[in-house]
């Protein structure tokens, strides 16, 4: 077992006239990965030979657009995490719904709200979506991977109990409430996991895809990541730990469809149309000839 290392979810702290500020790792993670993410595009966007004509909008356009996308990001993740995973617990305590400094955001909301955001830009500037989104893609790894880096440091998020030699010591009472076991309760570390592989293993995957010419193809870059991150987080779930909601005596693994032994979980149910989803883009991409590509 590997005792959780002692870092603390605050980067530093400052008290100023009664009042406390704090810049935690979850916030970094968010602010460097949407950084990160915004320059990724521009540097897209300013080489129109990946595209196989004109780069879908002006460079500086970019910086308009990461607005919007906080906006979608942080509207949609919160919004998510209310209607999917604690409805009744929102719809009793209405005024917490904006409360985001007490966590609680959801990947699939995020997602949806920037897939919404982003398409009235398209609509606003004349901006073909499809293409835009491919670029979009492109960039989301890294704000994945970093925010399941801080996820862990949080000690949130974690891991069904194992006895495996990588298992953590993640502290805090409901980490180790393990039935059955006796001592130190070690956990999956499933936060790395999913930022090895929603994170790492897709960048580098649409990285390959982009110097293949892959931009060429509307559509391609977008499914891929989303088929990626779907298959991801499906095969992730079998070793995270459900939110405590769904679990119960009779539903220890908190499946919410099927049996308590066989099932899937809210995190594979969210994830199954995002497979879905993204193998018909991709199939449809490939279909159609590349852009600037000669008809046979």
């Amino acid at each position: 077992m590997i005792p959780f290392p002692d870092i603390s979810p605050e980067i530093f702290t400052i008290h100023l006239f009664g009042l406390s500020l704090s810049l935690r790792w979850y916030a970094l993670a968010y602010l460097v990965g949407l950084i990160l993410g915004w320059r990724i595009i521009v540097g897209l966007m300013r080489r129109p030979a990946l595209w196989g004509d004109a780069a879908p909008m002006r460079p500086e356009q970019v910086e308009e657009l990461l607005s919007w996308v906080v906006v979608g990001v942080v509207a949609g993740g919160r919004l998510g995490f209310v209607l999917f995973y604690e409805p009744a617990y929102y719809l009793s305590n209405p005024g917490q719904i904006l409360q985001l400094w007490n966590g609680g955001m959801s990947f699939h909301g995020g997602f949806l709200g920037v897939v919404l955001v982003s398409w009235i830009y398209c609509r606003r500037h004349g901006i073909a979506p499809l293409r835009l989104s491919d670029a979009m893609a492109v960039a989301a790894p890294i704000g994945l991977g970093l925010g399941r880096l801080a996820n862990f440091i949080n000690a949130e998020l974690w891991g069904r109990p194992t006895d495996l030699p990588w298992g953590v010591i993640f502290p805090g009472a409901a980490a180790q409430d393990c039935p059955g076991i006796t001592g130190l309760c070690a956990r999956h570390p499933s936060q790395l996991y999913e930022a090895a592989l929603e994170g790492v293993l897709l960048a580098l995957v649409l990285f390959l895809l982009v110097r293949r010419g892959g931009l060429r193809r509307p559509g391609l870059a977008l499914g891929t990541f989303v088929m990626g991150y779907g298959l991801s987080r499906f095969v992730v779930e079998f070793f995270r730990q459900a939110d405590a909601q769904f679990i119960t005596p009779d539903n220890p693994l908190g499946h919410v469809l099927g049996g308590a032994v066989w099932g899937l979980s809210m995190g594979q149910l969210l994830s199954l149309p995002m497979v879905l989803i993204g193998l018909a883009f991709v199939i449809h991409a490939r279909r159609r000839p590349a852009i600037g590509q000669a008809l046979a």
